[in-house]
């Protein structure tokens, strides 16, 4: 982790998040109305459903939205389809991405990620080459300005949680996938609220540039978040201690 923070990373990840809330809000409707569409409308019984509404609750996203969404992807409201897909690339520096995608075109989405790729630099690798580098786990983070380590950890740990750990303003607690619901329900029971929440992939050894590297793999990452059809985007750069974008 020499010459590094990951709480920088988190930090540039929460300030880019808040900008781009309502493209947020978008991509949380069509993670809900995939859940739905292929588990049903049944929290009970379907716990994809369950974990995007746990994510879209952690957002703020109202009640309305979030009904609204289930009953497109159930079809008692008219809504599109949606296919997922997943591609592996390398950015500049040989950071690696993975993207996760939904979209009612599958061939508009490969050619507008491939377009995005090109132009800064990146390509696409081969099939299990990025995926590998990373670990699926549940993130959840929180402000540390307004809870201690201490209140949550007493509360994650007990509801499963892996890790608690905080540095720079930010809590984070991870949770195996399986158990990311659990704790989430736990740390929301005790009106805990979450700055992100989601099963995420963490890479499992990161890669750190120089400022202007690193610069342009972020603007490549923003590029990508703001596709319509790239649902999320993971990669395993990681921020340097004092970085400015440019």
């Amino acid at each position: 982790m020499s010459g590094h923070s990951k709480w920088a990373t988190i930090k540039h990840a929460k300030g880019a998040a808040d900008a781009k809330r309502g493209r947020v809000f978008t991509k949380l409707i069509k993670e809900i109305s995939i859940a739905a569409r292929m588990g049903g409308g049944s929290l009970d019984g379907n716990p994809r459903l369950r974990t995007a509404i746990l994510k879209a609750r952690a957002a703020n996203m109202p009640k309305d939205n979030i009904d609204r969404a289930v009953k497109k992807g159930t079809g008692e409201l008219d809504g599109v389809s949606y296919e997922e897909l997943v591609y592996e690339a390398y950015a500049p520096g040989g950071v690696a991405i993975f993207i996760e995608v939904l979209t009612d075109n599958k061939n508009r989405a490969a050619a507008e990620i491939r377009n995005i790729l090109t132009r800064a630099g990146g390509q696409l690798a081969t099939s299990g080459s990025v995926s590998r580098l990373f670990k699926r786990l549940g993130v959840i983070t929180m402000d540390g300005e307004k809870y201690t380590e201490d209140a949550v950890m007493e509360v994650a740990i007990e509801g499963g949680a892996e890790d608690v750990s905080a540095a720079e303003g930010i809590i984070e607690v991870t949770t195996a996938p399986e158990d990311f619901e659990n704790v989430l329900n736990a740390l929301q029971a005790k009106e805990f609220e979450s700055i992100n929440a989601q099963i995420s992939m963490v890479a499992e050894a990161e890669v750190t540039l120089d400022n202007d590297g690193t610069a342009k793999v972020l603007r490549l990452v923003d590029k990508l978040e703001e596709c319509d059809d790239v649902q999320n985007v993971y990669s395993n750069i990681a921020i340097p201690e004092g970085f400015e974008p440019a």
